[in-house]
């Protein structure tokens, strides 16, 4: 025996790939798309669904299973962001041990908004320490977003995405007609995630929701220009994320819109949605990016002129200086000690800093009251 010290390591890698498949009419009966994954004989599956899913989809969800003889269980998540609670995961989980399923071959099933993929995410990767799972994004949000990565989790002690895991989709399903159905406000909050992918890294982008935009949330991109604007915002989505899945790198375009919409989206009384933080985010972001010249005035007004061609409401009365402080403050922990704000470069371009201070915040807060004050026309609800 010797009291020499000794070391073990072990090394292992594990290769992620799923798809990300366009399948309209995805519950047709005659459509077997969603059983080409799993099992297909005596077999089961454990269905989460939204509440407004249900609302307009459930007999016709269950008319699916029962034609294809799949024993389904369906539960009805209620969504909201209110509901991405540890109480809605334990809920689930309970749900999901009470109706057993094979390990490997019988996929949980999500399908509704961002709030419902993302809770089922976490269930499916710490059920058996990870059974794999099939996403439904039903809203715009949901479609060109929480989609696209393998990023779950739930709200925890007042702190957004606080618990979670990386876990990918064994398969996404993307079916453009669930967005027929969605409210125009919901359909306007997607859209604030497609002008963020457009303002900080894709001018083309920018240019068709410039041209093709309006018609696209009147049409809730049922046609074809509408279809290609998705497409390319998930194309821009998965350039980014695919080769940093896991987020080593933590300087990330896709933040951008995300620094300030974390303390925006978690405040009291605001009542806002996701899409609807991040754009407050952006107009932010834009005018600090204007005092630091990096954005001219010509760009600023660009931008601010597509945000009310659109329609899209700017409910940014209640915010104030201090309160996106607080939230580049809690960011900078995220980030691991470092800002790494995203600026504009100019529409479709981007740049990293790590020096916001709070006088400038304090000047865009004026600077944004200012505008609304002069377009409250345009921005009451």
């Amino acid at each position: 025996m010797t009291n020499e010290t000794r070391q073990w390591r072990i090394s292992y890698q594990q290769t992620i790939a799923y798809e990300i498949v366009n399948c309209p009419n995805l519950f047709h009966p005659q459509n077997s798309a969603l059983l080409s994954v799993g099992k297909r004989e005596n077999t089961r599956r454990f269905v989460v669904i939204d509440g407004s899913v249900e609302k307009h989809y459930s007999t016709e969800i269950k008319d699916y299973f029962k034609y294809h003889q799949v024993d389904a269980k369906i539960v009805t998540f209620p969504g909201g962001e209110e509901n991405k609670s540890i109480d809605s995961y334990i809920s689930i989980l309970h749900e999901l041990d009470s109706f057993p399923i094979n390990r490997r071959d019988e996929p949980v099933i999500a399908i509704g908004g961002g709030v419902l993929t993302d809770v089922v995410g976490f269930v499916a990767s710490s059920y058996r320490r990870g059974v794999p799972h099939i996403k439904i994004p039903t809203t715009l949000m949901g479609y060109i977003d929480a989609s696209v990565g393998i990023k779950n989790g739930i709200n925890f002690n007042g702190n957004k995405n606080r618990l979670g895991a990386f876990e990918p989709p064994q398969k996404v399903f993307l079916d453009k007609t669930f967005l027929k159905t969605l409210p125009k406000r919901h359909i306007l909050n997607g859209v604030c995630e497609i002008l963020k992918l457009a303002v900080i890294k894709d001018l083309a982008l920018f240019e068709a929701l410039e041209t093709h935009g309006v018609e696209c949330v009147d049409s809730k991109f049922q046609d074809d220009v509408g279809a290609l604007i998705l497409d390319r915002s998930i194309e821009g989505m998965i350039e980014e994320l695919q080769p940093n899945l896991f987020e080593e790198n933590l300087a990330r375009k896709v933040d951008f819109g995300h620094t300030f919409s974390y303390g925006l989206e978690t405040a009291r009384d605001a009542h806002l949605l996701h899409g609807e933080a991040v754009l407050i985010d952006i107009v932010i972001s834009a005018l600090l990016a204007k005092a630091r010249n990096l954005l001219s005035e010509k760009e600023l007004n660009r931008l601010l002129n597509l945000i009310s061609k659109l329609g899209i409401i700017l409910n940014s009365g209640f915010i104030d200086s201090n309160l996106l402080w607080e939230s580049i403050e809690e960011r900078t922990y995220h980030r691991n000690g470092l800002q790494r704000v995203p600026l504009l470069d100019g529409i479709g371009k981007c740049v990293f800093v790590n020096d916001v201070k709070l006088e400038e915040l304090q000047l865009a807060c004026a600077t944004l009251e200012n505008w609304t004050v002069i377009n409250e026309s345009i921005y009451e609800r």
